[in-house]
């Protein structure tokens, strides 16, 4: 009884699997309709002075980390309906989760081209009034252990 009661309790899983679905597409609608919008505000606006350009770009960058932000989520709940509910989902080979690590994985990776997303953000929007290196040189320390931590995840694999 009790083994059965454990082996069904995997699907408690499929909460978090709808949640953090539904967070990546709530990110991604969301994070489109502003795209939108910023594109709209512009074409209304008619300036094409190199400020307004800058801004435009830096709004574009923005999205991308957001859109960067709910793909991770979205591998996250790939991964979870993967690992608890169905291990035969077909998935491409970049995706296919086995374990843990593969899903952890999955999320470091695309948390660095997060932080790669944001230092670029920051160094559009830079005005030159600010110290950016210093900015820069903390993403670089996480991302080398982030980094780091990926080939030894994959050494273990192998």
């Amino acid at each position: 009884m009790l083994r059965r009661v454990l082996a069904s309790s995997r699907y408690i899983m499929i909460i978090p699997v709808i949640g953090t679905f539904l967070g990546s597409v709530a990110l991604t609608l969301y994070e489109t309709v502003v795209l939108f919008s910023s594109a709209i505000d512009a074409i209304r606006e008619r300036s094409l002075s190199a400020k307004s350009v800058k801004i435009f770009a830096v709004g574009i960058v923005e999205a991308v980390d957001v859109f960067l932000i709910a793909i991770a989520v979205y591998i996250i709940s790939i991964g979870l309906y993967s690992l608890f509910i169905d291990d035969k989902l077909p998935l491409p080979k970049w995706l296919e989760v086995n374990n843990l690590e593969d899903l952890k994985g999955n999320l470091v990776s695309v948390v660095i081209a997060v932080l790669a997303v944001l230092f670029l953000r920051e160094a559009v929007a830079w005005d030159g009034s600010r110290d950016i290196a210093a900015f820069g040189g903390a993403l670089a320390l996480v991302v080398a252990a982030l980094t780091f931590f990926l080939m030894k995840n994959n050494a273990r694999r192998q």
